[in-house]
């Protein structure tokens, strides 16, 4: 069918082919007098679906000279068109979608019979993923009750599309305390506990620490953790002096320049009724339970960040890929000023 390249969208001046197009398609939006405008990106997807020729000037031009004129519209168009082409040729129905990217209808249904289902973002690889602009998004899809999308283009074009949603992780452990704090030793950046009561009541409460031997070993977070609720004495091993819970956290920080920011995420968790300990082996700061770790798997793993952190794609997708092949999700606790915020992500299939 003929369309005529005008401006920054392709007119289809012949009613009856107009309508053909719409109709199979929902493709552009009818103008008056009976025809079609049809956007680059949709103008595009039909002339390399063999299903529409572009004219300019009365003179035939190629899906090249038409993509390049889109190019030069559009910013990042062979992005946002390799993730359109992909959702039409699964069946879905794509439209422009304002503050995002697309907006895409329900497997079979259209702008006149169906709801939006879903925004979609579309993004290279190599561009900067940053969070404070993926909560805005997922806060601004949450609003207009949508899923979001986030597709994710390679270098060689292949999409992986990801489904970013804020979380609330909960648990069913209750954690009591009663008597006097359990004492540990400070021997460099481990914490040791030697007496067997003190083990064995840190153990069946909360689940702190990890037995070695006849030695109960805490994190530096846990210990930090207890310390600041009073449940533990830690002084240290060489001296025998005791340390205040402020003097510990100062010389963890040495250790660990994060500290701080993974214990405000570990509390958060800890509050939460979760049992928390490292995630070292999996690649991030902490596996979480939400009960017996004893008698369940991890459900999560926990990475702590900051209030704008940014980083490259690959990284999310290592992240994303690891936690998905262990079976867990991935949480990214963000540390905010008065609070913690969780967003999962999640690899999906259209």
């Amino acid at each position: 069918m003929p369309g005529e390249l005008v401006e920054d969208s392709v007119i289809i001046h012949d009613s009856a082919e107009a309508s053909t197009i719409y109709n199979k398609g929902c493709y552009g939006y009818p103008v008056s007098g009976g025809g079609l405008e049809l956007d680059l990106m949709e103008a595009s997807y039909l002339v390399e679906s063999s299903r529409l020729q572009v004219t300019s000037a009365g003179k035939l031009i190629s899906l090249e000279d038409l993509v390049r004129a889109a190019s030069l519209i559009h910013r990042d168009f062979e992005i946002d068109y390799t993730v359109y082409r992909d959702l039409r040729q699964r069946g879905y129905i794509v439209k422009a979608g304002g503050e995002f990217n697309f907006r895409l209808f329900p497997r079979g249904g259209t702008p006149s019979n169906s709801q939006t289902k879903s925004w979609v973002m579309s993004v290279s690889e190599r561009a900067t993923f940053q969070i404070k602009s993926l909560v805005a998004s997922i806060e601004q899809a949450e609003q207009t009750r949508k899923e979001l999308l986030t597709g994710v283009v390679d270098e060689e074009g292949d999409i992986t599309y990801y489904h970013p949603v804020k979380a609330e992780p909960k648990g069913n452990v209750n954690v009591r305390w009663e008597g006097n704090p359990a004492v540990a030793s400070l021997m460099e950046d481990r914490v040791l506990v030697f007496d067997q009561e003190s083990a064995e009541k840190l153990q069946e409460n909360g689940y702190y620490g990890k037995q070695t031997g006849t030695v109960l070993q805490l994190s530096l977070i846990e210990a930090a953790h207890l310390m600041e609720k009073g449940w533990l004495e830690v002084v240290r091993i060489a001296s025998n002096r005791r340390l205040n819970v402020e003097r510990f956290k100062k010389r963890a920080v040495k250790f660990q320049p994060d500290f701080d920011l993974r214990l405000a995420v570990y509390n958060d968790l800890r509050s939460r009724s979760l049992i928390v300990k490292t995630g070292f082996k999996y690649g991030s700061h902490f596996r979480v339970y939400d009960d017996d770790p004893d008698k369940t798997h991890a459900r999560w793993l926990v990475h702590s960040i900051p209030l704008d952190y940014e980083t490259i794609w690959p990284e999310m997708s290592r992240a994303v890929r690891l936690a998905h092949g262990v079976k867990k999700e991935i949480l990214f606790a963000r540390v905010l000023p008065q609070d913690i915020e969780y967003i999962k992500l999640t690899r999906v299939r259209p």
